[in-house]
């Protein structure tokens, strides 16, 4: 029978054969970095929005509690957009007549709301509760960065990658606070406080009635004793739990 392909193509197959897992390989690192890269995540995107709302100027340099906008947060799986009343209990008076706040203003007198560019969009197989996250003392700075420093356009801070979440599923310590601390941008563990009745669920009573014994004492001033602490106070589940598939799929 007659040699179909030549001894000239043997050094090609070799090549051919060594370069295949290098191939395979380097497709498989691309994908995965463009997976992770901010293209495929939203990290860093500004969508844009009818209204250029600033967090850094109404958070930062106005001062303006995170619960007075998004009313919600604690007590509800949404952190909830403010209606356009919220804006207008200020606007009314400041900025009454700024062209940037025409769509506010027109807003309000169709009693329409505005209708916001979603940021944070999650995959809608994913369950995520706002609300049992701040029950548990995980801050606002945790997944969505300094909003009083660098937020002058709201944009996404996290990946929201399913790792992300489990990252801190598995070690919650890492970003448990006292819950008074929750919506303070300017929370530092390391600086000394004592503990206070806020800090506790029902204001600091235990089932007896009586206070809880750390209030008034000083908090730990390293993360890990402070989130281990925490995470027994606030009877937050396991790791084996907080990984579970049905946690957030369901």
């Amino acid at each position: 029978m007659p040699q179909i392909f030549p001894k000239a193509l043997n050094p090609i197959t070799k090549m051919l054969v060594l370069a295949a897992p290098l191939l395979a390989g380097g497709t498989g690192v691309t994908g995965a970095a463009f997976y992770r890269s901010s293209y495929a995540t939203g990290v860093g995107e500004i969508p844009p929005q009818p209204v250029a709302f600033s967090h850094s100027h109404h958070v930062g340099q106005l001062g303006i509690h995170c619960v007075y906008c998004h009313t919600s947060v604690e007590s509800s799986g949404f952190a909830s957009v403010p209606p356009t009343k919220t804006c207008m209990n200020c606007h009314q008076q400041i900025w009454q007549g700024a062209d940037l706040l025409e769509p506010v203003r027109n807003s309000y007198k169709e009693d329409k709301p505005i209708e916001w560019i979603r940021v944070h969009n999650l995959p809608h197989y994913a369950y995520f509760n706002h609300s049992i996250h701040v029950a548990k003392g995980v801050g606002c700075e945790s997944c969505h960065g300094r909003l009083d420093q660098w937020m002058n356009l709201t944009k996404q801070n996290s990946t929201l990658l399913m790792e992300w979440c489990i990252a801190c599923h598995r070690t919650p310590e890492k970003n448990l606070r006292p819950k008074s601390e929750v919506f303070n941008l300017t929370y530092d563990p390391k600086k000394p406080a004592e503990w206070v009745a806020e800090d506790f669920p029902k204001m600091g009573r235990q089932a007896d009635g009586s206070l809880n014994p750390l209030i008034g004492t000083p908090r730990p001033t390293n993360q890990k004793e402070l989130g281990l602490l925490l995470k027994d106070q606030y009877h937050v589940r396991d790791a084996v739990t907080l990984t579970n598939c049905s946690m957030c799929h369901r």
